[in-house]
């Protein structure tokens, strides 16, 4: 009889029959028995620092109390219930805490299974909205190269199509604008100035609206960029009457040291795309918020899209509570404790040979190299020293949860210079 809970038992099972995220079947996969706090605990059980927050999303840590309790609350009264026709309180609370933390600057919310949808919701809120305005012909979106929205069909099209995760989907996504990259942060009120006037100049009649990944462009290399290039973006688009969305799904609720980076860079984007840390990483759930000016221009007034998770009574209590710890919580502190631990653990990793760049912002560490990471030696290293990493590309990147204390930064910290010495 076959021992489930075996670690052969994983392990054979999801060699033979489970894809994994852009690999290969058969890929090598670690089995995780559970998680707490920082921590992975493998089946064997060694336990890894996971510096991802398991790809950005478990801002407090796994298993926070407060996030189990609102669980296990909300599991016995209603899991799910279809969102068309009815409605809750935990959707309602959520709603609440966003327009809080929001400062009233949006009117309504979508709320969706997961980030990459949550940008197809933006860019058909964006259209909609085109179309109520009389310009059926404005179809397309203007982003800047570097940029990664997720891996449906629409999020895709905006997406970089050279540099990107998507280049072999080339002649079957819609066609969109592209203007080239933003200069990194620090970059001269010149060059900023300049920029924005080519950026400008990519704007046509045939432009419904703008999609940014504001001051942190994640999965597309890691770039930062100045929050004044930000607001430049927002002036171009309110002088030409475009919609602007900002896509803050991996840097929404502190991750970059800002609650959202739009709001210090003083401006309100049309369109918001929320994700990730909205449950704290507990499970998934997105939100789409719009201004009133876009709710009430888009024609049909309905916007069309409806999953059927919607607005999860369970994701929506989860999230609730992860808000509600965001506005009750001393994230700043914990965020630029995290910034400082990177900051001195990654400055060693200059010394390293091949590396090309050591960035920091707020709780993301980055070490670029001069070519391509073997991601296999690299992760090897990082779990050598107790780490969980997930380098790709050039990049060895950490996203730790707020809570790491300063020992467990600078251990991510060692985990990412192994991975540089191992590329």
């Amino acid at each position: 009889m076959k021992n489930l809970n075996s670690v052969q038992f994983v392990l054979d099972v999801d060699s033979k029959h489970m894809w994994h995220p852009y690999a290969a079947p058969g890929a090598p996969a670690l089995p995780v028995a559970r998680t707490e706090g920082v921590y992975l605990e493998l089946m064997n059980g060694r336990r890894l620092i996971d510096a991802m927050s398991s790809w950005w999303a478990a801002a407090h840590g796994h298993s926070h109390p407060r996030l189990v309790a609102a669980a296990k609350g909300q599991i016995d009264r209603m899991s799910h219930v279809m969102f068309g026709g009815l409605t809750h309180e935990p959707a309602a609370r959520l709603t609440e805490n966003l327009m809080q933390l929001t400062r009233g600057d949006f009117a309504q919310v979508f709320y969706s299974d997961s980030g990459s949808v949550g940008v197809e919701v933006a860019l058909k809120m964006a259209l909609q909205y085109a179309r109520g305005m009389g310009h059926p012909e404005r179809t397309q979106f203007l982003t800047w190269r570097s940029g990664y929205h997720g891996d449906t069909f629409g999020a895709m099209s905006v997406c970089d199509p050279e540099g990107g995760m998507h280049a072999m989907w080339e002649g079957i996504l819609a066609r969109q604008i592209f203007a080239p990259a933003p200069p990194v942060r620090g970059a001269s009120a010149e060059e900023r100035a300049a920029y924005l006037r080519e950026f400008e100049s990519f704007i046509d009649e045939s432009i419904a609206a703008v999609i940014i990944e504001p001051v942190v462009q994640g999965a597309g290399g890691m770039r930062f960029h100045d929050h004044e290039l930000v607001a430049g973006v927002r002036e171009i688009c309110d002088r030409r009457g475009i919609v602007l969305i900002a896509d803050e799904i991996a840097t929404g609720f502190g991750r970059a040291g800002d609650l959202f980076t739009t709001q210090t860079a003083g401006i309100v984007p049309d369109i918001l795309c929320l994700g990730k840390a909205l449950t704290g990483g507990f499970m998934t759930l997105a939100a789409t918020l719009a201004t009133a000016k876009v709710a009430e221009g888009m024609a049909p007034r309905a916007l069309m899209h409806g999953p059927t998770f919607m607005a999860n009574p369970l994701a929506c209590a989860v999230a609730a509570e992860a808000t509600q710890m965001i506005l009750d919580g001393d994230w700043r502190t914990q965020v630029s404790a995290v910034e400082e631990g990177l900051r001195c653990g990654l400055q060693d990793a200059w010394e390293i040979p091949g590396v090309a760049d050591v960035r920091v912002l707020g709780a993301i560490g980055v070490i670029e190299m001069d070519r391509d990471v073997d991601m296999t030696r690299a992760t090897a290293a990082t779990v050598n020293e107790g780490v969980w990493l997930r380098p790709f590309g050039r990049l060895i990147y950490a996203m730790p949860p707020f809570i790491a204390t300063s020992e467990e930064v600078l251990a991510i910290c060692r985990g990412m210079c192994a991975a540089a010495r191992n590329y």
